[in-house]
């Protein structure tokens, strides 16, 4: 009894000599991933419902989309306001750095294709991402710092370049259009108020940033002043306004790379825009009229107009057409009458002709007579 005793006692000590012999930087590195996993889990676990979940990556149909967010638009200006921190109230750019520098959401390097390239190799370091923007920070030690409010350039930030991939689910059978990537851009001017220069900064994952945004409120109207919504729910219903700068197609090409002027470029986004409605509308089996025709008005010309003006245009037209008739039958009725009229009226004279003719004759006979008698 008394040496398995011993044998126990000898097998507790061993094993507490092992853990305590375990080396130092082993024992913090494992304390400081818990941690994070601790921290990341807690994080996540406030947001009890995310309203954009991961799209599936096994779809039949996708179109990715590149978007101008201009801030200064009514419907974006949620995003921007306010300029400074209001209290608990910070506009989005205030509240992305504060995500990144704090290392809850990576932040990816802007490539020169302006593509978004989500992988470990294009992962932004903090320091040198602030560095590169001038953005001002205080070190407290080699991975400690702190930015001050007023050093954050969040009245600069007057667009945001986003992506959209709309896409249809198999499995599921629904259409949706969703944001998968977003990008802050800085609006700068040079020393001596020249013309303002933009530098997209870096590209968030949407899904990263998605539990977030949707613990964040927001107010969109200036007439209800209640923040009724996160900022999820902002770009997951779509209230936001934005051009269309870009497409994902082969040659990797800008609309303004091969658009030669205004003009132009707005008509491809109005192409591009019906080219997804008309997608979606076949999905459902909705037909979608034919308002186009190609109608030649000269040798060599064709002119498009719009079909569904036709019936109107022909209806004006019989209508014109009848009232021409009309007033053509009206002339050759009048034409009628005053024919009528003026053959009578000689008719009349040719009468009072004769007559007056007969009764001269007349006259004349008698005074003849009268004469000869006299004679």
């Amino acid at each position: 009894m008394k040496p398995k005793f011993l044998i126990a006692i000898a097998t507790l000590l061993l094993c507490a000599q092992g853990a305590v012999a375990q080396p130092k930087a082993r024992l913090k590195a494992q304390a400081e991933t818990e941690k994070k996993t601790e921290t990341s889990l807690s994080e996540r676990a406030k947001a009890q419902y995310t309203a954009q979940m991961p799209a599936p990556t096994d779809v039949v149909w996708k179109r990715d989309i590149y978007r101008t967010l201009d801030l200064t638009k009514e419907k974006n200006a949620a995003l921007y306001y306010p300029v400074e921190p209001l209290g608990d109230r910070v506009n989005l750019f205030t509240h992305i750095i504060y995500l990144v520098a704090s290392g809850k959401v990576p932040a990816y390097e802007y490539r020169s294709d302006g593509n978004e390239l989500f992988t470990p190799d294009n992962k932004y370091k903090v320091f040198d991402m602030l560095d590169k923007f001038y953005i001002y920070y205080e070190t407290k030690d080699s991975t400690t710092f702190t930015i001050n409010k007023a050093d954050i350039p969040s009245g600069e930030v007057l667009s945001y370049f986003i992506k959209e991939s709309s896409f249809y689910d198999q499995r599921t059978a629904t259409y949706t259009t969703r944001v998968t990537a977003i990008c802050p851009v800085l609006h700068r001017s040079g020393d001596f108020g020249s013309d303002v220069t933009k530098y997209p900064m870096f590209w968030l994952n949407y899904d990263d940033v998605s539990p977030y945004f949707g613990m964040t409120p927001l107010m969109t109207s200036s007439y209800n002043n209640v923040s009724n919504m996160s900022i999820d729910d902002y770009f997951v219903r779509s209230l936001y306004e934005g051009d269309i700068y870009k497409t994902s197609n082969l040659q990797n090409k800008l609309l303004a790379q091969y658009c030669p002027n205004d003009t132009a470029m707005k008509a491809e986004q109005q192409r591009i825009e019906k080219e997804l409605v008309t997608f979606e509308n076949k999905l459902w089996g909705i037909e979608e009229p034919d308002t186009t025709a190609v109608v030649a008005e000269k040798p060599g010309k064709k002119s498009v107009r719009n079909t569904a003006r036709k019936p109107k245009a022909a209806a004006a037209k019989a209508e014109a057409a009848t009232a021409k008739a009309e007033t053509t039958d009206d002339k050759a009725e009048k034409s009628e009458v005053k024919a009528e009229k003026t053959e009578k009226k000689a008719s009349v004279r040719t009468s009072r002709q004769r007559t007056a003719s007969s009764s001269k004759s007349a006259n004349s006979g008698q005074t003849l007579s009268v004469r000869r008698q006299r004679r």
